[in-house]
């Protein structure tokens, strides 16, 4: 891999972040929005330092002590083996920087949720306030979590609640779950939170939806033994977030 090559291997990772946080929302299946500033910033010294070395390499071949014979070998060195060249594998590390070009990476989804379990949610310190009188009651799948089992007052066991979230397909015959992933800064250190569902046919996997219900009963409501499900009396298509890696309310009308 020669000089003028190392240096297009620069640029074009450059481009490519630019493109992804710059001109398109790509960025958020990778990482969270407020890392935006830092891919731009990224993106564009990589193509600072590309278009540099590659000036540097076009100046070294024309100018003194540069490359005239065009063999790779500057004046007195032997006309031996190159031993500046890397493996041809190194070819291989075009291919992540093209695909940030014109390969829109998927968030992530269903794949990942299933080969995992839930992410166990934080205790809830201060005790909980009064539920809504909203019904049905939008709600998160975390809240959701915590209050079917922590909340001593049971009051989520009483309500017709809605949240959003894709499709995890579940063991066979036992419903499926409703899921969300969360990430802390990128998507290397996602995790997911699931609330299983009972009662309807489970849509296909990734689709977004808006299910809503009653807690399905199983252990002890307000304890850690309390089952997280939900008996679906509705399910609906509803369009992907743009931002996906987030445990947000529903948008309800």
């Amino acid at each position: 891999m020669r000089r003028f090559t190392q240096a297009a291997l620069l640029a074009l990772s450059g481009l490519g972040l630019l493109h992804a946080a710059l001109f398109t929302d790509l960025y958020l299946n990778l990482v969270k929005p407020g890392m935006r500033p830092l891919l731009i910033a990224s993106g564009a010294v990589l193509a600072a330092l590309g278009c540099a070395a590659a000036a540097e390499a076009w100046g070294g071949r024309g100018g003194p002590g540069g490359d005239r014979h065009g063999d790779g070998h500057g004046p007195g060195e032997a006309h031996g083996h190159d031993h500046s060249r890397v493996p041809r594998v190194a070819w291989l590390l075009f291919l992540p920087v093209l695909s940030l070009l014109f390969y829109a990476p998927p968030a992530l989804g269903s794949y990942t949720a299933s080969r995992e379990p839930a992410k166990a949610v934080a205790v809830q310190e201060d005790g909980f306030d009064p539920l809504p009188a909203t019904s049905p009651l939008p709600i998160t799948l975390t809240d959701f979590t915590q209050r079917v089992q922590q909340d001593r007052s049971r009051a989520v066991g009483k309500r017709t609640v809605v949240m959003t979230g894709f499709v995890t397909p579940g063991a066979s015959g036992n419903g499926w779950y409703l899921t969300r992933i969360i990430v802390s800064c990128c998507a290397a250190d996602a995790s997911s939170v699931k609330v299983l569902v009972h009662g309807a046919a489970a849509p296909k996997a990734d689709t977004w939806v808006n299910v809503t219900g009653t807690w399905h009963p199983g252990g002890t409501l307000g304890t850690e033994s309390a089952a997280v499900a939900l008996d679906a009396a509705s399910v609906a298509k509803a369009p992907k977030p743009s931002n996906a890696y987030m445990d947000a309310l529903p948008l309800t009308s």
